[in-house]
């Protein structure tokens, strides 16, 4: 069994409080709400970013994410996110200037609840903060492309650049593959 890490700054909270959360802000601020939850993920960033700084070391013997080699980032960003109870994370190269982060299982979802459009408002904002550190500082936006909260079979979270993401956006709404945007079929190319 797995154990929670004890890290500075960070405190457990369940699932159904998180949806109980998102359902209350998405029912009573529709588009305002989701921002609203996207702003409390980006305030959670900071510390989460600095337990996983604190975590890293123990868990796979190196003093910083810029010590991380690039083969493994995808499996120790799966188990920081995993061992927090997240969910477990694939983490998919898009071309040369994305990823894709992808859960099956991602705690923010809500499998059933039939949503017209991705609700994984409070990681969208988390991610764009921890990912924008872990660059160094160089932004990084995120959007979630599928969401098992719309009845997708896994919840999908693309990071770029701001303009890569615009570009990912702009193709979405004309119902072309956002993939080639990065130039990538999604693959890990």
């Amino acid at each position: 069994m797995q154990s929670t890490p004890q890290l500075d700054g960070v405190v457990g909270i369940g699932t159904q409080a998180l949806h109980a959360a998102r359902e209350a802000l998405l029912t009573d601020l529709g588009q305002r709400g989701a921002e609203r939850l996207q702003e409390v993920g980006c305030a959670a960033g900071p510390e989460i970013y600095a337990a996983f700084l604190q975590w890293l070391p123990g868990h796979a013997g190196v003093d910083g994410p810029e010590d991380l080699d690039a083969d493994r980032f995808a499996d120790v960003l799966g188990a920081f996110f995993s061992a927090l109870g997240w969910g477990q994370v694939r983490v998919d190269r898009l071309g040369s200037s994305g990823l894709a982060i992808v859960s099956d299982d991602w705690a923010e979802a809500g499998p059933g609840e039939h949503r017209e459009f991705p609700s994984c408002h409070v990681t969208s904002g988390l991610l764009a903060d921890f990912l924008t550190r872990m660059a160094g500082g160089s932004a990084l936006a995120i959007m979630e492309v599928t969401c098992r909260s719309r009845g997708d079979a896994e919840c999908r979270f693309i990071a770029g650049g701001p303009a890569a993401l615009e570009g990912v956006y702009q193709a979405l709404a004309e119902g072309r593959d956002y993939l080639s945007v990065f130039g990538s079929d999604g693959t890990g190319d």
